[in-house]
């Protein structure tokens, strides 16, 4: 009986330091592979009780300041092309610059380049939107990520009105932004100039539709009713949204669509006119005129992107 249960205690011990090695062993990698083990979370002893974010700490942007050739579709399927100037930060809003009827996404060059605020410039110059010599400075730490793109069938200029499938361009382009490494996606912003800029209006209008964060709000350069939708109801639309959005309108008083700009309405809409001799688009983006239109468009991301 005693030789049992020496021989039982035996088995259990072997059992036991066995079971004990192979615990040790296990996820252990197997030759001739690696194995990635993911950097533990920090707690709030490794951060002093608080994260990055509620510091107000933001992280440097990884990727560098070289605008980025993008694609992207619109709902037809219609394959558009964009470039993306990545801002300083992560999380940060997005700009989408909207050309006018003469030009293409290259208009806003220079523009990007400004909003992005990471020493950049392009070489084109003989117009005032492409040189940057007065553009007001912004601060150091300002920047933001911006997003141009071309409209179906305006490489070098618009070729014939395509009211519809423009206003399809614009909605896609703002989904775009929202999808782009590092940008804040609740933090989208349009701006546009005469065809665009009533893109820009109606777009942010109908994100609005689908989620209440899509769009920040709206800044047009001489809109007027070319793609086949009232103006002053789009802002309508934006100051009955929950919450509101503010629209914005950049004019000349003497062009002939003055008076879109002058017919909206709003608490949060505000008209900044100028009498430059019939501007138009971006003719208005120029440094004759005062207050300076470029001052004003940060005054107006300024105020969308306040907290």
């Amino acid at each position: 009986m005693r030789s049992s249960t020496v021989t039982i205690s035996l088995f259990l011990s072997l059992g036991i330091l066995f079971s004990a090695c192979q615990s040790q062993t296990t996820g252990l990698p197997l030759p001739g592979t690696v194995q990635n083990t993911p950097a533990p979370s920090p707690t709030p002893a490794d951060s002093g009780g608080a994260s990055a974010s509620e510091e107000g700490i933001r992280e440097i942007n990884p990727l560098p300041p070289d605008p980025l050739e993008i694609s992207f579709f619109s709902k037809d399927g219609f394959p558009l092309q964009g470039k993306f100037y990545p801002g300083a930060e992560l999380d940060l809003p997005v700009v989408v610059l909207m050309h006018w009827y003469p030009g293409d996404q290259g208009d806003w060059e220079e523009i990007a380049y400004w909003l992005q605020n990471r020493g950049m410039t392009g070489i084109r110059r003989g117009v005032p939107w492409l040189d940057p010599s007065w553009f007001p400075a912004l601060p150091p730490e300002t920047s933001y990520n911006v997003l141009t793109f071309t409209f179906r069938d305006c490489e070098g200029g618009c070729s014939q009105l395509a009211a519809e499938d423009w206003l399809e361009d614009a909605a896609a382009s703002l989904k775009a932004a929202r999808s782009l490494q590092g940008v804040n996606p609740d933090q989208v912003i349009a701006i546009g100039a005469s065809i665009g800029a009533d893109a820009a209006v109606s777009s942010c209008a109908a994100a609005l539709n689908e989620d209440p964060q899509d769009c920040l709000g709206a800044l047009s350069l001489s809109p007027g009713n070319y793609l086949g939708e009232s103006y002053a109801e789009q802002v309508n639309r934006l100051e009955s949204s929950r919450p509101p959005r503010p629209a914005w309108c950049m004019y000349d008083q003497e062009e002939p669509e003055a008076a879109v700009c002058e017919t909206a309405s709003g608490k949060l809409y505000q008209k900044q006119s100028w009498q430059g001799g019939n501007l138009h688009g971006m003719h208005l983006l120029t440094s004759t005129l005062d207050p300076l239109p470029l001052q004003r468009i940060v005054d107006f991301l300024n105020q969308v992107t306040e907290p």
